[in-house]
C-alpha cells in the first residue's frame, strides 16, 4: 500500500512539473466553459484514457505498427476542434448534438468534457520518475494487478491537482455570469486560450519547459527513488558511495548468454566463479554510446593503474542499433578505441538482464567473494569509484589517482535525439510517413531543441535513409553535438547558414562529432547528405 501511496504522490508532481503547464490552460478553458458537472467529466476522461495510454497503447501501437505520436497528434486535433466550438457558437451547438444522449444535463458537462479530458490524457504523461517509468515500460502481462494498480493511483495523483483547477475555473465562471460580464466574449477567450495551448503542445514546447525553467520538481521525486520503491519494481538500490561502509548488493550474477569474446586468452569465455579473488568491474557500454566514450578514458587508466594489483574490467557490450550486433564491428571499435580489458559481446541482452540493468553505461565494482559492493549509473564521480576500487584491493588510501580529466556536461543541454520513428522526440516537421521514400518539409525556423527532416527520406524504425535533396535540421544547444551515421557518402555541417565543414562517410558504422566548441552554442544545423546515408541519432556534450 505505501507504494501505491508513493505513485498516487508521484501523480502529483508529474501534475505540477513544468512540461504540463500548456495543459493546464486547456483544463481552465474546459472546467470554465460548461456546467457545474463538466470539470469532473474532464477530470474523469483524463483519467481514463490516461491509464490506457499507460498500460496498452504503446504496445497496440507496436503492433499495428503504428508511429508512437499518431494518437497524440490525433488529440491536438481533437483540442483544436473543441476550441473552436467556443469560438464559433453555431459550430458548437453542431458538435454538441448528438452528445445529448449522454446526460439529462447539457451535453458539455458529461459528453462533451469528457472527451476533452480524453483529448488530454494521451497527452499527459512526458514528466514521470522512476514509477511512471516502470509502468510504461513493463508489458501488460509482467506485473499484473500491481501495474494496474500503480498505474491507477498515478493517474488518480495526476487527476487531483488538475480537478482543482477545472473546479475552480468553473467556479469564477460562475460568478462572471452572476455579474453579467458578457458571457460571449468570455467563451470566445477561453476558446482562444484552449486553442494557442493546443498549438503550443503541437510545437513540442511542453517537451522543452522542463529545460528551460529547471527541474524544481526533482525534490518532490525522492520518495519514488527511495530503496523501498526501487526494490518493489524490481530494480537495484543505488545507495551508500561511502569509503567506510560499502553497501552488499549479493552475488553478482554470472556472464549469460554472450556471443563471443574480445582480449581475452584465445578468447576464452570468463565467468564471475573463475574470477573468485579479483575485483572485477563490469562495465556496460556500447561503442556509439557518446556517454560510454566519454567512460573509456577512466577505465583505461583504472586498467593500466590496478590490473597488477588484482583488477579485472569486463566491458559487457550490448547493442543499442542494428550494426552493433556485428562482432566484426565491436571487435574494430574495441581496437580502434584502445581498449585492451576484456569486452563480452551480449547481442541478445541476457546478461544485461541479469543484472537487471537499465542505462549505458553503468558500473558494477564486485569484490574478491564475488558480491557486487557498487552500483553506478552514467557518467561523474570517477574519483569515488577508484576510490572505492582501492579499497576493495586494500591499496592504501591516500596514494595519488589515476586521475583523467571528468568531461562530463555540467551545463543544460539539448536531449538525446533518436531519428527512426520508434523513438522519434522533438520533431517538427512534415507528417511522418513510415518505411517510404518520401519528400518531406521543415518549418523555418525551429525551435529550441527540435529537429526536422526535409528534402527525401526514409525513415525507418531506428533510422532514416537519405535520398536526393536529403536535409538534417537541428536547434540545439550544446558545446558539442555528434551524430551516429552508417553507410558511405558526403555530409555537409552548416552552423547558422554558414558551412562548417565536411564529413566522409564510410567504413565502421559509429558516432561523429559535427561541431567542437568551447562554450556553450545555441544554434541551428543542416546537415546535406548525399544518397544512402543512415542516421540513428544525435548526442551532445
Amino acid at each position: 500500500m505505501l507504494l501505491y501511496g508513493i505513485a498516487f504522490l508521484a501523480g502529483i508532481v508529474t501534475a505540477i512539473s513544468p512540461c504540463v503547464y500548456p495543459v493546464l490552460p486547456i483544463v481552465f478553458a474546459g472546467g470554465a466553459s460548461g456546467g457545474r458537472r463538466r470539470p469532473y467529466a474532464i477530470i474523469a476522461g483524463l483519467v481514463v484514457t490516461f491509464i490506457l495510454s499507460l498500460l496498452f497503447v504503446s504496445w497496440v501501437l507496436d503492433e499495428l505498427g503504428l508511429p508512437k505520436d499518431v494518437l497524440r497528434n490525433v488529440s491536438i486535433g481533437f483540442l483544436l476542434l473543441f476550441a473552436a466550438t467556443l469560438l464559433i457558437p453555431p459550430l458548437g451547438r453542431a458538435i454538441e448534438r448528438p452528445l445529448v444522449r449522454f446526460s439529462r444535463r447539457p451535453s458539455g458537462d458529461l459528453g462533451g468534457g469528457f472527451l476533452l479530458g480524453a483529448s488530454l490524457g494521451l497527452l499527459f504523461v512526458p514528466c514521470g520518475g522512476p514509477i511512471l517509468g516502470f509502468i510504461t515500460t513493463q508489458t501488460a502481462s509482467l506485473a499484473g494487478g500491481q501495474r494496474v494498480g500503480l498505474a491507477l493511483a498515478y493517474a488518480l495523483g495526476a487527476a487531483v491537482p488538475m480537478l482543482v483547477l477545472a473546479v475552480g475555473a468553473q467556479r469564477a465562471a460562475a460568478r462572471m455570469r452572476a455579474l453579467n460580464l458578457g458571457r460571449p466574449q468570455v467563451r470566445v477567450a477561453l476558446g482562444a486560450l484552449m486553442a494557442a495551448s493546443a498549438l503550443l503542445i503541437a510545437l513540442d514546447v511542453d517537451k522543452t519547459l522542463q529545460t528551460k525553467i529547471g527541474d524544481y520538481t526533482g525534490w518532490l521525486q525522492k520518495a519514488e527513488k527511495t530503496c523501498y520503491a526501487r526494490e518493489r519494481l524490481g530494480q537495484r538500490c543505488l545507495t551508500s558511495n561511502s569509503i567506510s561502509s560499502l553497501k552488499n548488493y549479493g552475488p553478482a550474477p554470472n556472464f549469460a548468454g554472450i556471443e563471443s569474446w574480445i582480449n581475452t586468452p584465445k578468447d576464452r569465455p570468463l565467468s564471475i566463479a573463475g574470477l573468485r579473488g579479483k575485483v572485477v568491474l563490469v562495465d556496460f557500454w556500447t561503442y556509439s554510446c557518446i556517454n560510454c566514450l566519454r567512460t573509456l578514458p577512466h577505465l583505461k587508466a583504472w586498467d593500466a593503474a590496478y590490473r597488477k594489483a588484482g583488477l579485472v574490467i569486463v566491458g559487457v557490450h550490448t547493442p543499442e542499433f542494428a550494426f552493433e550486433h556485428v562482432p566484426s564491428n565491436v571487435s574494430r571499435a574495441t581496437r580502434d578505441l584502445g581498449v585492451r580489458y576484456p569486452v563480452a559481446i551480449d547481442n541478445h541482452a541476457r546478461t544485461w538482464g541479469a543484472y537487471q540493468n537499465a542505462a549505458w553505461p553503468t558500473e558494477y565494482l564486485i569484490d574478491r567473494r564475488g558480491h557486487i559492493r557498487e552500483i553506478k549509473e552514467g557518467e561523474g564521480d570517477y574519483d569515488g569509484t577508484e576510490r572505492r576500487i582501492r579499497l576493495l584491493l586494500g591499496e592504501p588510501p591516500t596514494a595519488q589517482l589515476a586521475s583523467v580529466a571528468d568531461t562530463t556536461p555540467d551545463h543544460p543541454q539539448t536531449p538525446e535525439s533518436y531519428l527512426g520513428w520508434e523513438r522519434l522526440q522533438r520533431y517538427a516537421g512534415s507528417e511522418i510517413v513510415p518505411e517510404r521514400l518520401v519528400l518531406y518539409r521543415a518549418p523555418h525556423p525551429l525551435v529550441l531543441h527540435t529537429l526536422a527532416y526535409e528534402g527525401f527520406w526514409t525513415v525507418r524504425k531506428q533510422r532514416i535513409v537519405s535520398g536526393r535533396i536529403a536535409r538534417l535540421r537541428l536547434h540545439f544547444l550544446a558545446r558539442n553535438v555528434y551524430l551516429v551515421l552508417a553507410g558511405t557518402g558526403r555530409l555537409d555541417v552548416r552552423v547558422d547558414g554558414r558551412h562548417v565543414k565536411t564529413i566522409r562517410v564510410g567504413g565502421l558504422s559509429r558516432l561523429y562529432t559535427l561541431v567542437h566548441y568551447s562554450d556553450l552554442r545555441e544554434a541551428e544545423l543542416e546537415l546535406r547528405f548525399t544518397p544512402g546515408i543512415s542516421a540513428y541519432a544525435f548526442t551532445f556534450g
